[in-house]
């Protein structure tokens, strides 16, 4: 049994992250498009023009048309923060040059197994990610939704974690879209709890002990258990005489 790098929870044999961890990953890549419309939405400020006097003349100047906060994410960019000698930057490295850094980078990483006309196998490392439906932030989310078990075997499983972390929680505090959490009225299959909860993107878990559901998997468990107590609260027959 191995140790998770993000949160020494164990983890599977020769992985680098845990189950929990891999999940909260899949939900950040899930919330990341989500978030996209609200983004484009906070693109142009609220404020007014700002007025004043300046030695007894009065001036006017409007603010900038567009938030650079949100035009620096939603814009293009290098997949890591390039030099700032003099502090100008604010915010977060742009998300699909995030996103796009990580697929290649973890392109590179994985064996590539081609067999040329003689029949011989020859194993070198991906030249480059290739989403199949284009190059957009849902297409690079998916890419690396489908190879997020071969990251949780790579010890920068941990960094990729981090910054995809750092980029939503970013992204919250501009779109004021938090995921909201939703209690489940059956209780958890693996430790009977009432302690399950539905986060938005991020799926069904019990907070006693950590138990995680697929929706179609609670449904069943749920009218499972509907179905006991029905026939629980039914009134015996009374025997015939």
């Amino acid at each position: 049994m191995s140790r998770c790098a993000i949160c020494t929870r164990p983890a599977a044999d020769e992985h680098h992250a845990c189950a929990t961890c891999v999940r909260q990953l899949q939900a950040w890549l899930r919330e990341i498009p989500r978030q996209l419309p609200l983004l484009q939405a906070s693109l142009r400020p609220e404020t007014a023009a700002h007025t004043g006097r300046t030695g007894g003349a009065a001036y006017a100047h409007a603010p900038l048309p567009l938030r650079l906060d949100v035009l620096s994410l939603l814009g293009p960019g290098h997949p890591v923060p390039t030099a700032d000698p003099y502090g100008d930057f604010q915010g977060a490295v742009p998300i699909a040059s995030l996103l796009y850094g990580w697929a290649h980078y973890l392109a590179g990483d994985m064996p590539a197994v081609a067999r040329d006309t003689h029949g011989t196998v020859h194993i070198s490392p991906c030249e480059a990610a290739a989403p199949r439906h284009g190059t957009s932030v849902t297409a690079w989310c998916h890419w690396l939704t489908a190879y997020l078990p071969h990251a949780a075997r790579r010890p920068w499983v941990r960094d990729l974690h981090h910054q995809l972390q750092d980029l939503t929680t970013h992204i919250r505090r501009i779109t004021h879209a938090e995921p909201q959490r939703h209690p489940k009225t059956a209780p958890c299959p693996h430790c009977e709890a009432f302690a399950l909860v539905e986060i938005d993107w991020q799926g069904i878990c019990c907070e006693a002990c950590g138990q995680h559901l697929e929706p179609e998997q609670y449904a069943a468990h749920a009218a499972t258990v509907l179905a006991v107590l029905i026939r629980a609260h039914q009134p015996t027959p009374e025997p015939r005489p």
